[in-house]
């Protein structure tokens, strides 16, 4: 009988062997390629865009990261922190601006994509001296409780009524041929974009719909 060798393995610990090793080899190169990609992105750098806009009136220009969104930019480079960061996904409103008069999701844009555009926040609508129509209806109608998602509903409260004045129909437009009305559902549905996480959502229902009498 031949003496045990104590280099002898079953089956079993061979396969578990192997399997370690297998996840051994594995792990590293995957870290490794991870690591040497996010190294090649630092060692290429960013690019900057010099761009040029319209905001509140004001002709400005900046140098700008190329991934660097409209809203960072307002709020950290020129200092206009009346634009709110909400979600940063473009699902709460609360950044919401106008651009070239129409309202859009300002962290779901680039600034470099807006050369020679003109911009406008809830600074460029009006003074504490010289409310805009918008601002005084959502005062006067408690339109806002914590104030946080209030300059997105305003910019987004005045895209609305213009959208509906062009004719512009939404998902609740029964006839896209006749002339448009302002609604308790158009101002709904055009506005459910807008989160108000208070639920002030009545007055600022009833503030859109006294400047639209108003304006009418």
């Amino acid at each position: 009988m031949s003496k045990p060798s104590n280099w002898e393995i079953s089956r079993r610990d061979l396969m578990i062997v192997g399997a370690a090793s297998a996840a051994s080899l594995g792990v590293p190169k995957l870290a490794f390629a991870q690591a040497e990609t996010s190294a090649q992105a630092l060692s290429a750098g960013s690019s900057a865009t010099h761009v040029g806009f319209t905001v509140n009136g004001a002709v400005l220009e900046l140098t700008a990261d190329n991934r660097l969104t409209l809203l960072d930019a307002l709020r950290e480079s020129l200092e206009l922190g009346g634009t709110k960061k909400g979600c940063d996904h473009g699902q709460c409103g609360a950044c919401t601006v106008l651009v070239n008069g129409r309202r859009i999701n300002s962290c779901l844009t680039l600034a470099v994509m807006h050369e020679g555009d003109e911009i406008t926040t809830i600074e460029g609508l009006g003074t504490p001296e010289d409310l805009d129509p918008m601002q005084e209806a959502f005062i006067e109608h408690d339109g806002y409780q914590c104030g946080y998602c209030t300059p997105g509903q305003i910019c987004s409260a005045k895209a609305t009524l213009e959208e509906i004045r062009a004719g512009i129909p939404s998902h609740v437009t029964e006839d896209i041929t006749a002339e448009m009305q302002v609604t308790s559902a158009e101002i709904r549905e055009r506005m459910s974009g807008n989160i108000c996480r208070c639920g002030a959502y009545a007055n600022i229902l009833t503030a859109i719909q006294d400047v639209a009498e108003t304006q009418a």
